[in-house]
């Protein structure tokens, strides 16, 4: 279903005209393409072939590793409904990093439970209706099935909202069609496969959205009134396309640069000839056999030069500037080694720039956990799955700059200053246990004595 016949079935619906912007949704199309490995501007023309190094994904996926590096979520309180919804984190924990490169990629992405598991929706997946000036407050999401014995499309649209007395409403509205292109007529959901549901339901006490919403910290410069983020490669997308075509023409160039011999056709005999018996002589590949018309036969090697190291410093230029343009450091990306930098001054200045690119998207992430457990906890509450109680929730991520040699230097010399004891230290960095390292204490200890 495409996104005119998603609006119009929207308003005619559910009466309300989505917060959509043509030209964020184009943009975001655009780059869940190029993330996808299908920029608008490959070329498959053997003379003038582009192809893709699929940096946007590595860009995505790098941002994610770091925002969930050594992450820990936990859900404290002492109380049955933390003790749950611990287990219902910890069950989707290992999708932490899939959710922040999606994020990345697509700018917003939502996480809501669906009373098995929580689901990831992506702005094909969902429309927003309603907003409070900055936070998302009502939208409709799209879910799909094939019915293979009917073999007929049903779509799912789920309204959430705050209803005018307050009160959070959750409406269902079907639609079937005969191939999944077409927009598809209204029927009862009780003819689809979703009949358990109710069409509308409500709930009171709600104060926030029964979803969490994971929006990346740039600004929608396309619609700032739209509460919708834009992927973290959004305003690199040119750069991008020049580093696919500077890729290209170096591999290509590679490619091309085999050494070649042109041998006078008259200096050999046809390949394959028999020479002498049943053996049969080839000429090295590198060599063909040119038809000479000239008095004088002739060898001509054409050895072409690579311009690989010319090339590559202006890779590494467009790899910076797009590192820069995405919220990194200057020359975090490169494929030779890391440049720009000469002090350690400039160093820690300059990695900073990665660092607070990091901050804003976990503490974006913190947000969308804060919203995703807000509603696993009215979930609980609505089914009754696990008796009442308050919750808390507190987050802990690891160090972007850790270096294990400085921390391991620092705590040294904690050690010879008496700060700390030895054995800690060996527990911490040396793998030994707290047994064996205050054996190897209490050793050295007796050797100085």
């Amino acid at each position: 279903m495409g996104i005119y016949h998603r609006n119009e079935a929207v308003r005619e619906l559910f009466g309300v005209r989505p917060l959509a912007d043509r030209a964020t949704e184009r943009l975001l199309r655009r780059c869940a393409a190029v993330y996808c490995g299908q920029p608008d501007w490959l070329d498959t023309d053997p003379e003038n072939q582009i192809r893709t190094v699929d940096m946007a994904r590595s860009i995505c996926s790098e941002t994610a590793r770091l925002t969930t590096l050594a992450a820990g979520v936990t859900v404290g309180g002492g109380t049955a409904r933390a003790a749950w919804l611990q287990r219902q984190i910890d069950r989707c924990y290992f999708n932490l990093r899939h959710w922040v490169e999606y994020g990345c990629a697509y700018g917003t992405v939502i996480l809501k439970p669906n009373g098995q598991d929580v689901e990831l929706l992506t702005p094909e997946q969902f429309l927003i209706t309603d907003t409070d000036g900055g936070n998302v407050t009502g939208a409709v999401f799209f879910s799909r099935r094939y019915d293979q014995e009917r073999e007929k499309v049903f779509t799912r649209m789920e309204y959430h909202r705050f209803l005018p007395d307050g009160r959070y409403g959750v409406s269902n509205r079907c639609l079937m069609a005969d191939s999944p292109t077409e927009a598809g007529r209204a029927v009862p959901i009780e003819v689809t496969p979703w009949a358990e549901l109710a069409e509308d339901m409500t709930a009171e006490g709600v104060e926030r959205p029964l979803f969490g919403v994971l929006r990346m910290p740039a600004a929608n410069y396309l619609d700032p009134a739209l509460p919708m983020g834009l992927p973290v490669f959004a305003d690199a997308l040119e750069e991008l396309q020049d580093l696919d075509i500077a890729y290209s023409r170096n591999a290509g160039e590679i490619y091309d640069s085999r050494r070649l011999a042109l041998l006078d056709d008259r200096l050999t005999e046809q390949a394959g000839t028999a020479l002498g018996g049943a053996r049969r002589l080839r000429l090295p590949r590198f060599i063909k056999r040119a038809f000479g018309s000239g008095a004088a036969e002739y060898y001509q090697e054409i050895d072409p030069a690579l311009h690989t190291e010319v090339r590559l410093k202006g890779i590494d230029a467009l790899l910076s500037q797009i590192g820069f343009k995405c919220g990194f450091s200057n020359g975090y990306f490169v494929f030779n080694q890391r440049s720009g930098m000469v002090t350690a001054t400039q160093v820690e200045a300059d990695d900073r720039r990665t660092v607070q690119l990091i901050k804003d998207v976990r503490d974006k992430l913190e947000a969308a956990l804060d919203g995703l457990i807000y509603a696993l906890d009215r979930l609980a509450e609505g089914y009754a799955l696990t008796p009442a109680g308050t919750y808390a929730v507190s987050y802990d991520f690891g160090d972007v700059t850790y270096n294990r040699e400085e921390d391991r230097a620092r705590w040294y010399g904690y050690v010879a200053d008496g700060k700390v004891p030895f054995w800690y230290f060996l527990t911490k960095f040396e793998g030994y246990s707290e047994e064996q390292a205050r054996a190897v204490e209490a050793a050295a200890g007796a050797d100085k004595n």
